[in-house]
């Protein structure tokens, strides 16, 4: 008899362990990225060196991109880290919770769309060639483009529109460093962002011996958060906030991308 309540009395903890454990399991289960994000008490986002999105001044990271993430960590309640990423490893970094959402001009391509879940989209883009003033004239359609080496950033827009319009080119850093490439000669032309060409190129810039050409493309910008993600409800949310309290279109127009903006 003793040997029987004994077995009853092991069987009865282990049953009350397994009891615990399965408790456990449905914690870890309904917490959120959300959940996750605020429990840290910090947003990590993911960006590049692209004026006038994400820039450093004075040593901090400013620009659109930046000032909106910073007003989204107020919205949430947490601070806001900014991390410099190779932009090819944007979803790699996201999956891998090294970074909780990539905000950076970020087009809304298929592959973004497919591996992110992203948000509506807040800013119309174009990808253009940019090329020494000098030559401008002869490169004005995609077709006259095509005798060029041209400098892209790895993994971006503009590394899509070299490889659709067969472009011979090669990968680098970031969109900054193909302004440097074409500005140096060590590339006849790059493709960047429309937005940061109104920034960086021309009269009046560091680059004024370089212009934009030919339009390759029409996009659209959009944040990206881990798949399946429900900060990118929150994030809707706040941008039709931005949108309603003006503060979407008074941080534009600090950077004079105002024209840019979707309504």
């Amino acid at each position: 008899m003793k040997k029987i309540i004994a077995l009853l009395l092991v069987v009865a903890t282990m049953l009350c362990f397994a009891g615990c454990g399965g408790k456990k399991d449905d914690a870890k289960t309904d917490t959120t990225d959300l959940d996750y994000v605020k429990d840290k008490g910090t947003l990590v986002v993911g960006i590049t060196d692209f004026k006038p999105m994400d820039y450093k001044e004075n040593g901090e990271w400013v620009g659109f991109d930046a000032d909106m993430a910073k007003e989204f960590g107020k919205y949430l309640g947490v601070d806001v880290e900014f991390t410099e990423i190779e932009w090819e490893s944007k979803i790699m970094e996201l999956d891998g919770k090294t970074i909780d959402c990539v905000w950076n001009g970020m087009t809304l391509v298929d592959e973004v769309k497919a591996a992110m879940a992203t948000s509506k989209p807040y800013c119309n883009n174009a990808q253009i060639v940019i090329v020494n003033s000098k030559d401008a004239d002869k490169y004005q359609t995609a077709e006259a483009c095509k005798e060029l080496s041209f400098a892209v950033e790895a993994g971006s827009a503009g590394e899509d529109a070299a490889k659709a319009n067969g472009y011979k080119y090669t990968a680098v850093k970031d969109q900054a460093t193909a302004l440097m490439e074409v500005a140096s000669g060590t590339s006849t032309a790059a493709i960047i962002d429309s937005l940061m060409a109104a920034a960086m190129v021309g009269e009046g810039t560091g680059y004024a011996d370089l212009t934009y050409t030919a339009k390759l493309t029409t996009e659209e910008y959009g944040v990206g958060f881990r798949k399946e993600s429900n900060i990118v409800d929150e994030f809707n949310k706040f941008l039709e906030e931005s949108v309603s309290n003006g503060k979407l279109k008074e941080v534009a127009t600090k950077y004079k991308i105002q024209a840019s903006l979707i309504d």
